[in-house]
């Protein structure tokens, strides 16, 4: 690796450990994911737990809450702790409007998120973040792995010249985009909208790189060429370095929450034709700024 690229390794890999008090936290690698013990999710959470919940969640960017038999209720209240409930969009026929059924049959050939992405980045608030539950495996036992970026990390490894490059370019993100190979519901208009290439995380004010290959259609300030070859070699960053990610290995009433601000994950879909199914709560976000 370039100097510029362990430099920004180091940088998170040498901070100072945080001294919990109300719960427990092990991370899954050095640079993102943490799984949390020691709290009970069926109940209210404390103001202290909530506060150190809030401080992991900001420093590893994805939490694993590992035999959590809750209900709708829990996982909703749990939710609305960190911000505003995001109803499900388009909404579902029936049921909760704010819970999307993260469900994959037998015959299906594909699913959502088997892919790098972030989750809405067409909408002109995307997501603070998500919180996943699932509550039945795949009958073979395993499968199904997300894998998750730091897209924080992603921006800090780029090389001094491209990050040059790309202050102050923006690019589209288009809903009908993510469609491709699906159909898209009737009467549903998929969003589209104009992010910077690089934004600030609205709590710590940390840079990082905010295309994904699932929304992202191009770069307006640039030709049509130069636009694709440029979206091209940003794509390729995480799955080139192995080391931005961390892989959650699901087991039956696990829930992970994980910040749609500063993560992409990939949700593998290597367990067809058996299946799966969870329930997935999103909390609103705001504006997004470079």
């Amino acid at each position: 690796m370039e100097q510029y690229e362990l430099d920004a390794v180091k940088r998170i890999t040498t901070r100072p450990a945080r001294d919990y008090r109300t719960l427990a936290v092990r991370g899954l690698t050095p640079v993102i994911g943490a799984e949390v013990t020691g709290l009970d999710l069926t109940t209210e959470l404390s103001e202290q737990q909530l506060t150190e919940l809030k401080t992991a969640f900001l420093d590893h960017h994805v939490l694993v809450f590992r035999d959590q038999d809750i209900s709708v209720a829990d996982h909703k209240r749990l939710a609305a702790s960190f911000g505003e409930l995001r109803p499900v969009n388009p909404p579902p026929e029936h049921g909760d409007p704010y819970i999307l059924e993260v469900a994959t049959a037998p015959e299906s050939a594909n699913v959502f998120g088997n892919g790098w992405h972030a989750d809405g980045t067409a909408d002109a608030e995307p997501s603070l973040g998500s919180m996943l539950h699932i509550t039945q495996m795949p009958e073979v036992g395993s499968g199904g792995d997300t894998l998750f970026a730091n897209m924080h990390l992603a921006y800090d490894m780029l090389s001094p010249k491209l990050k040059e490059l790309l202050a102050g370019l923006t690019a589209i993100h288009d809903g009908a985009h993510a469609f491709r190979g699906h159909k898209i519901p009737e009467g549903y208009e998929p969003p589209a909208s104009e992010h910077p290439v690089v934004v600030r995380h609205p709590e710590t004010d940390q840079p990082l790189l905010y295309v994904n290959p699932a929304y992202t259609s191009r770069i307006p300030q640039l030709s049509a060429d130069e636009s694709q070859a440029v979206l091209d070699l940003l794509f390729s960053v995480v799955p080139n370095r192995p080391m931005l990610a961390c892989r959650v290995r699901w087991e039956p009433n696990t829930l992970v929450f994980w910040d749609n601000r500063c993560v992409q994950h990939h949700a593998v879909y290597d367990y067809y034709p058996h299946v799966r199914f969870g329930h997935r709560v999103a909390i609103n976000g705001g504006p997004l700024k470079g």
